[in-house]
């Protein structure tokens, strides 16, 4: 069991992805926002953060790179999930330091498979 952080602003999305990774095991966390998210990241220090990047203020891909340059966050896995499927939003999540992409609606045996990988479940 991991300790997962979902930052989601979609109230839909994060009930969605919430049971999906209890379901699976997993205990989560949960933020509507980029910069509370990152506050909680910091103070929890979760083994992996699911980021949403359509985020009001911040967006996710902002929050990704602040995540992976602090030192105290830094090791913690970023894995984005969203909307926005461009292969440039996806190379550009990779470069601020998420581990990996994914499209949502996302498949929920790929999606756990590719937590489980991260958090090396």
């Amino acid at each position: 069991m991991a300790r997962i952080l979902l930052i989601e602003d979609s109230p839909t999305d994060t009930a969605v992805l919430t049971q999906l990774l209890e379901r699976n095991g997993h205990q989560v966390l949960t933020s509507g926002s980029a910069e509370d998210g990152i506050e909680v990241c910091k103070r929890e220090l979760p083994d992996l953060v699911l980021m949403d990047v359509v985020l009001p203020g911040m967006n996710g891909f902002q929050a990704t790179r602040a995540l992976s340059r602090d030192g105290l966050t830094r090791d913690i896995p970023v894995l984005i999930v969203s909307t926005k499927s461009m292969e440039t939003d996806r190379a550009w999540g990779l470069r601020q330091g998420a581990r990996d992409y994914i499209v949502k609606p996302p498949d929920e045996g790929a999606l756990v498979a590719r937590i489980n990988e991260l958090v090396g479940a």
